[in-house]
C-alpha cells in the first residue's frame, strides 16, 4: 500500500558498521535503534537529559538535508561544527509525496538562525527573509515570542517540521498556543517530529510517543510516560511532594 506521508521511518544502515563503544553509537537510543516508524501527523521523541533524543533528531534533520544548527534547507551557515556523524549511518524511509515546506528548529541554536537571517537581509536584492517570520527582527523579540513567530508566521501547510525542544522558551500558556498551532499545521497536511520534555505538548491527541530508555527506544501511551506521571503526582499534591523531596 502506498503511503502519502512524507517521512516513514528511520534505522541504522545495514551496510555500515559503527563503533558502538564510541559516541554517539554508545547511546542506547542509537545502539538499539531498530526501525523507528513515524506517525503521519505528530511523533514525539522523549527521554531523560543525555538519553540521545536530541542527537537522534539532529542526525535525522541533517540526513534530510537541513542545516545542523537549524533553519530551512536553504540555510548553510555554521558557527561551530558540533553535530555528530550519526546522519551518515541513518537510512531514512520517505513516502511518495514531497513536502512543500520544511524546517529544523533547534532551540539551543535558534539565536544563530536569527543572526543569519539578519546577515542575509543585509545583502542586495530579493525579498527580505524576515518577512516570512512576520517582518520583525527575531533579536528584537523575547525568545518565546520569536519561537511563536516561527510557528505562526514561517510554518505553512504541507510541510515537514523537525523541532528540538520547542517548549524551551515558552510559558505554559504559550505551550498551549503552540499545541493549537501544531494542530493547525497537521490539519493543513503537515507532519512533525518533536523532541520534548513538555507534558503539555505530548498531550496532542493520537500522537506517537517514543521514549529513549537505557534499553533503547520504546513506544508508550501518554499516560504511561514518566513526564505525565511526575507532573500529575506533583500537581495533585505539590506540598506533599516537596515535603518528601526536601526532607
Amino acid at each position: 500500500m502506498i503511503s502519502y506521508q512524507f517521512l516513514l521511518d528511520v534505522q541504522l544502515r545495514p551496510d555500515k558498521a559503527p563503533d558502538f563503544s564510541a559516541f554517539p553509537f554508545c547511546l542506547p537510543a542509537v545502539r538499539h535503534l531498530g526501525k523507528l516508524e513515524f506517525d503521519p501527523a505528530v511523533t514525539f521523541i522523549v527521554g531523560e537529559n543525555g538519553s540521545g533524543k536530541s542527537t537522534l533528531l539532529e542526525a535525522l534533520a541533517v540526513a534530510l538535508g537541513f542545516n545542523a544548527e537549524g533553519g530551512s534547507r536553504n540555510f548553510n551557515f555554521g558557527t561551530r561544527q558540533s553535530h555528530s556523524c550519526l546522519h551518515e549511518y541513518l537510512r531514512v524511509g520517505r513516502g511518495v509525496r514531497k513536502p512543500q515546506d520544511g524546517y529544523f528548529l533547534r532551540a539551543e541554536s535558534y539565536f544563530n538562525v536569527a543572526t543569519e537571517i539578519e546577515r542575509l537581509d543585509e545583502g542586495p536584492g530579493g525579498p527580505l527573509v524576515i518577512d516570512s517570520y512576520g517582518g520583525r527582527s527575531l533579536h528584537e523579540q523575547s525568545h518565546g515570542e520569536s519561537f511563536m513567530a516561527l510557528l505562526e508566521k514561517r510554518f505553512g501547510g504541507k510541510g515537514l517540521y523537525i523541532l528540538d525542544e520547542p517548549e524551551a522558551a515558552l510559558s505554559p500558556q504559550r505551550q498551549l498556543a503552540a499545541l493549537k498551532r501544531i494542530d493547525q499545521l497537521v490539519q493543513a497536511g503537515s507532519q512533525l517530529v518533536i523532541a520534548t520534555h513538555s507534558p503539555i505538548l505530548m498531550a496532542y491527541p493520537e500522537a506517537s510517543i517514543y521514549v529513549c530508555t537505557p534499553n533503547g527506544i520504546v513506544q508508550r501511551a501518554y499516560e504511561d510516560t514518566e513526564h505525565y506521571q511526575v507532573m500529575q503526582d506533583f500537581m495533585a499534591n505539590p506540598r506533599g511532594t516537596l515535603k518528601r523531596l526536601l526532607s
